[in-house]
C-alpha cells in the first residue's frame, strides 16, 4: 500500500479527491489533507507519505514552494502537481524541482488514478534499485569509498592527525569545514535475525544517506551507520540531525522487520573534538536498544534527564501495564477517551454491567496506585476513600455513576502526577498537551506552533513526543478534536458541520471522513446511537 497525502486550497477539490477513489482496493491509502502548503509542511513532518498531490497555485505557500521544501527533506515523497491550463509555466519549473507527474485541472477519478499507479511503479523502481545488496558490497569495495570510509573511522576515533585533516578531507572531496560538528549512529537489526532484510535496509540507507548535504556518512560493520553533521549554527544542526534520524528510522523499517536505534552525540565546536561526540553516542547506543523499539536518543536529552529519572522514576516506567503507561502523560482530553472505551467495553457485554465495571474501576484504582507509588506517594494515605468497597459499589449502580467515579480517580491521578512530575520531557509533554488542549479548535495549530510553544525545533520535539506519548502529534490532535466533537454531540443540538469548525477541522466532509476512519460510525450514527 503507498500512502497519499492531498493539498489543494480548494475544498471541492480536495472532497473529489478524496470520495472518488476507491483508495484500499486500488491499493493506497489516502493519509491526510491540507488547505495550504504551509500547514502541509508541518503535516507532511509527520505523516511522511510516499505520494504528495499537490495544487500548484495557492496562498501562504503554493506547490512549488512546498515541493522545493520537501524534496529537500523528504526526497523519497514522490509529487503529483495539479495545475490549470493557464500555469503551464509553473508547471515547467515543477518539473525541473523533480516531480514525477502533473495533471491538468479538471481532471477525472481514472486521470488521477492511472498517474497515482504511474507514480506507484516508479517508487517500485526505485526502491528496487536502491536496496539492490550487491551494488551496495561493489560500492563498499571501492577503492574512493574505503578511502573515506577510513579517513572519517580514525576521525571519529581521533586518531587522524589533525595537521593533515583539512589537506586530507580536500583530496577525497570532502567538505569537512564548519562551525559545529555532531555525531549520530545508528544500529539497523532484523527482529528476526534475518540477514537478508537488514541488508536491504542498509543498502538504502547507504543510497539516501549520500546525498546529504550536511552530513558525511559511512558503515561501521554491515550494520551500523555513522554520520557526521557539520552546521553554522546549533539549532540548525540540531534540527537537521533530528530530522535526519526520522528519516532513517523511516527508510529503513520499510521492512516491518528492521528496527533502528539512533544516538545523537553531543554538539562540539572543533574537529579536533569530533571522537567526544561519537564516544557520547557510542555509549547511548551501548546502553539502550534491548526492547526492540526504535528509538531515538540523544545525548543532551540523556543528560537533562537523568537527575529526574532517579528522583522520580517516571522515566521508569514498565510497559508491562499499559494503563500505567497511559497516565504518565495523559491529558484531559485522555479522561474522556479511557472512559468511553470503559463504557464500550460495558455495553458489549449486555447484562453484566455491575461485574464488568467492577473490574474496570478495581483495574484503574489499582493502575493509579502504581503510578503515585512511583511518585512517591502512597495512595491509602493521598486517596484513601477510592480503596474502600463502599467506593466501588456506588459506582456501579448506573452508567452515569460509573463515569463520575472514573473522572474522579483519573482527575487526583493527573493533578497528583503533575505536582509531582520533573525533567525536561515530563515538563515538555505535559505544556505541549496543555497546549493543544487550549488551541485544538483553531485549524492552524501545527507541530511547529506547538515544538515552538515548548521551546524546541519541530523534529526533536517530534522524535520526543512520539517516543513518550506512543503516537505522532499529527494521531494525538486528531484524537483530541474527535474526542471533543464527541462531546459536544453527546451534550448539544449543534449541527454536523458547526461541530466539525469548533473542533479545529477546516471542511465538514473531511471530518465525517476522520471520524468514520477512526470511529466506524458517521457523525449522524454516533448522534443517534449516543441519544438511544
Amino acid at each position: 500500500m503507498y500512502s497519499v497525502f492531498v493539498v489543494d486550497d480548494e475544498p471541492i477539490v480536495l472532497e473529489g479527491i478524496r470520495s472518488k477513489i476507491d483508495w484500499e482496493s486500488s491499493g493506497f491509502v489516502f493519509a491526510g489533507e491540507a488547505g495550504d502548503g504551509e500547514i502541509a509542511l508541518s503535516m507532511l513532518h509527520e505523516v511522511k507519505p510516499d505520494i504528495l498531490i499537490t495544487d500548484i497555485k495557492m496562498p501562504f505557500m503554493d506547490g512549488l514552494q512546498l515541493s522545493q521544501a520537501i524534496k529537500k527533506i523528504q526526497p523519497w515523497i514522490k509529487i503529483i502537481i495539479l495545475s490549470g491550463h493557464d500555469e503551464f509555466d509553473y508547471a515547467k519549473r515543477a518539473i525541473s524541482i523533480g516531480i514525477e507527474d502533473y495533471l491538468l485541472k479538471p481532471f477525472t477519478p481514472d486521470e488521477l488514478l492511472k498517474s497515482l499507479q504511474k507514480t506507484a511503479s516508479q517508487i517500485d523502481k526505485e526502491r528496487k534499485q536502491l536496496s539492490d545488496i550487491s551494488r551496495l558490497k561493489e560500492e563498499l569495495k571501492s577503492t574512493e569509498t574505503l578511502k573515506k570510509k577510513e579517513f572519517l573511522n580514525n576521525l571519529v576515533h581521533g586518531a587522524e592527525n589533525m595537521s593533515d585533516v583539512m589537506q586530507k578531507s580536500q583530496e577525497l572531496g570532502l567538505d569537512l569545514i564548519s562551525r559545529f560538528y555532531k555525531v549520530l549512529i545508528s544500529r539497523i537489526k532484523s527482529r528476526t535475525d534475518n540477514i537478508q532484510n537488514q541488508e536491504e535496509a542498509c543498502s538504502l540507507l547507504n543510497s539516501y544517506s549520500a546525498d546529504w548535504e550536511q552530513a558525511e556518512c559511512f558503515f561501521h560493520h554491515s550494520n551500523i551507520l555513522v554520520c557526521i553533521f557539520k552546521g553554522s549554527d546549533r539549532e540548525e544542526l540540531d534540527e537537521s540531525v533530528f530530522h535526519a534520524a526520522e528519516t532513517i528510522a523511516h527508510i529503513a523499517t520499510k521492512n516491518e522487520d528492521c528496527m533502528v536505534l539512533t544516538a545523537i552525540g553531543k554538539t562540539v565546536e572543533h574537529l579536533s573534538e569530533l571522537n567526544n561526540s561519537y564516544d557520547d553516542a557510542k555509549k547511548i547506543l551501548s546502553m539502550g536498544g534491548k526492547d526492540e523499539k526504535n528509538r531515538i536518543i540523544s545525548s543532551e536529552d540523556l543528560e537533562q534527564n537523568v537527575g529526574a529519572e532517579a528522583e522520580s522514576g517516571i522515566l521508569d516506567l514498565k510497559e508491562n501495564d499499559p494503563l500505567v503507561d497511559r497516565l504518565k502523560y495523559a491529558g484531559k482530553n485522555d479522561i474522556s477517551a479511557i472512559i468511553d472505551e470503559s463504557m464500550e467495553l460495558i455495553r458489549n457485554n449486555p447484562g453484566q454491567f455491575s461485574v464488568f465495571a467492577s473490574y474496570l474501576l478495581v483495574d484503574l484504582i489499582f493502575a493509579v496506585s502504581k503510578l503515585v507509588e512511583k511518585l512517591g506517594g502512597d495512595i491509602k494515605i493521598l486517596k484513601p476513600e477510592i480503596l474502600q468497597r463502599k467506593f466501588i459499589d456506588d459506582a456501579v449502580q448506573d452508567e452515569k455513576g460509573l463515569r463520575q467515579k472514573i473522572e474522579q480517580v483519573l482527575s487526583f491521578a493527573l493533578e497528583y502526577r503533575d505536582s509531582k512530575m520533573t525533567g525536561k520531557y515530563g515538563d515538555v509533554i505535559l505544556k505541549a498537551k496543555r497546549y493543544i488542549e487550549e488551541h485544538y479548535a483553531d485549524q492552524n495549530t501545527t507541530l511547529t506552533q506547538v515544538a515552538e510553544a515548548v521551546a524546541l525545533s519541530p523534529n526533536h520535539f517530534s522524535t520526543i513526543f512520539s517516543q513518550e506519548c506512543k503516537t505522532t502529534f499529527i494521531e494525538y490532535l486528531t484524537n483530541v478534536r474527535l474526542e471533543n466533537a464527541k462531546r459536544l454531540m453527546r451534550e448539544t443540538d449543534m449541527k454536523g458541520y458547526d461541530i466539525a469548525y469548533e473542533c479545529g477541522f477546516s471542511d465538514p466532509h473531511y471530518f465525517s471522513y476522520i471520524f468514520k476512519k477512526n470511529t466506524g460510525l458517521s457523525p449522524r450514527e454516533y448522534k443517534m446511537g449516543e441519544g438511544e
